[in-house]
């Protein structure tokens, strides 16, 4: 049977970073396995197709179950199935989150993972548009870059926010995150830069480095409580592999607890229902399912307008404060620029603008759990949206503010109809309804394998599961909390910190071997 260093389990944002420095020491073998095909897609590089990606043949397309809080709506939750993963197929949009998201999680009982820990790990990565200051760096693999030629709507947005009282602020990343200003892109030479695209094509020729594509794992090999290797479907054909020193699974919010699950690791009883052996009794493993949630305004414009090619059409943005919210880090998140984003339904006109309103911290959680014990089937999603009315308000206020920005002069030379939710639907409870009817994720899954140390933890500080030898879970399902922003950031952070606690843990057992003293035995 064939042996690695390490496996690693998908090729998304983590799992990119992860391979990458792992294969630096020539001496260690690493394979990753993704699920998906390479990302030979046209679309994929063109920043404006971005909207044609969801739901395509790179992309799981998962569903909700009915969500209670959206009328028994299912939602449709993108997820990445290509090499990149969902950085592949997202809208390329580069926000770290807020400094406060990663002190929290250092106080709930995670050293190391403060924002002043993490700066490095964002400045490492980073190839820097601007140039290096005390917030970013210049020698990182992923391209961030200012958007190329944006719309004037979208300056007209960020103009109605300063004159309405917002600050205005040139970097969502920098010295503070609430204001208004633009978006940076994960972007090079107008084309879209993906993890795969920064972290794994330029590695591609490294002899220590197998990337095997088309690769489903069904399962982990367990020897006692030890990951000895993966079982993987390819073309058809089961296949098993052994690992030398660790497996790392990077398969995301989704797919990660759901491997868990179907490798017996998980709550006892729960997996015992399922038919499947017990290897480790992790209450944890699915639940504290967090995302953001998000809704639109659309109105035609009077003028021809859609986004450049190098433009994903979501080019301005606000963080701000809902109404009553006195927490360091703001609650919403808003989005506009030159492109059509309704619910279905809705007939959209040639050319016209968007405003979105995003939550950043919801309040109920959900989960991941079995469809069955068949690794083909998709995970059940349970994701308890708008079950708290404060949600709901919340998003009816960035409605209305959105409505209120729209109305600015700037706008005049461009405002035509608003689409959605209609100039008709003006009262709170229409508003709401609209919000439960229309409202999408924003398709930023998280926590569900948490780190930490109480009884739902899944994995400990340095994300080794709980119980488990030679297993790390290293992706966006790590987080105790979500972050305020979009994730794919944060979740190339959580693998770049990873591979260095990898390092640094194998440096550490070298060192104790080498010194170890030689047991004379005397007979």
């Amino acid at each position: 049977m064939t042996h690695y260093d390490y496996i690693v389990i998908g090729a998304g944002s983590a799992g990119c970073a992860i391979a990458n420095r792992l294969t630096e020491d020539s001496e260690t073998t690493v394979l990753l396995l993704e699920a998906g095909n390479p990302d030979t897609k046209p679309e994929i590089q063109i920043p404006a197709q971005c909207l044609s990606l969801l739901g395509s043949e790179v992309d799981w397309s998962y569903f909700s179950e009915p969500e209670p809080g959206l009328n028994n709506r299912k939602m449709f939750c993108s997820r990445g199935k290509v090499l990149g993963g969902s950085s592949s197929i997202n809208f390329m949009m580069y926000v770290r989150g807020n400094p406060h998201d990663y002190d929290h999680w250092q106080d709930l009982g995670n050293p190391g993972w403060s924002y002043r820990d993490m700066l490095p790990y964002f400045k490492k990565s980073e190839h820097q548009q601007r140039g290096a200051d005390p917030y970013h760096g210049v020698d990182g693999e992923l391209s961030v870059t200012d958007v190329i030629s944006p719309a004037v709507v979208s300056q007209r947005f960020v103009d109605a926010c300063v004159s309405m009282g917002s600050d205005y602020n040139p970097d969502f990343n920098g010295t503070q995150q609430t204001g208004a200003g633009f978006y940076q892109l994960t972007v090079k030479d107008g084309k879209r830069h993906s993890a795969a695209a920064a972290f794994l094509v330029p590695i591609l020729q490294r002899p220590n480095l197998t990337v095997t594509t088309g690769a489903l794992v069904t399962r982990l090999l367990f020897e006692g409580n030890r990951a000895v290797g993966v079982e993987y479907l390819h073309e058809g054909v089961l296949h098993q592999v052994r690992v030398n020193k660790e497996v790392v699974l990077s398969a995301g919010a989704f797919d990660s607890p759901k491997l868990l699950l179907l490798s017996g690791i998980g709550d006892a009883e729960y997996l015992r229902s399922m038919g499947i052996a017990v290897v480790a009794n992790l209450p944890g493993v699915g639940q504290n399912l967090q995302d953001h949630l998000l809704v639109t305004v659309v109105r035609a414009s009077t003028q021809d307008m859609h986004p450049a090619i190098t433009s994903n059409g979501i080019e301005a943005g606000l963080f701000a404060h809902s109404e009553g919210n006195r927490d360091v880090a703001p609650d919403l998140q808003f989005f506009a620029g030159p492109i059509m984003f309704a619910p279905p339904g809705y007939a959209l006109p040639d050319s016209g603008f968007t405003g979105a309103a995003a939550l950043t911290r919801l309040q109920n959680v959900g989960s991941v759990s079995l469809k069955s014990i068949d690794p083909q089937d998709p995970p059940i999603l349970r994701m308890n949206y708008l079950q708290s009315q404060a949600d709901l308000q919340k998003l009816v206020e960035g409605i209305k503010l959105i409505r209120q920005l729209f109305a600015h002069s700037g706008f005049d030379e461009f405002r035509g109809e608003e689409i959605a939710p209609g100039a008709n639907v003006t009262s709170d409870e229409a508003i709401a309804s609209y919000v439960r009817d229309g409202c999408s994720t924003v398709w930023h899954p998280v926590g569900t394998c948490k780190m930490g140390i109480d009884s739902m933890a899944v994995v400990d500080p340095e994300l080794r599961v709980h119980g488990i030898e030679g297993l790390r879970v290293v992706d966006a399902s790590i987080m105790p909390t979500i972050t305020t922003g979009n994730t794919n950031a944060p979740t190339i952070a959580i693998g770049e910190k990873a591979a260095d606690l990898i390092k640094a843990e194998r440096t550490s057992q070298s060192t104790a071997n080498k010194f170890k003293v030689p047991v004379q035995l005397h007979l």
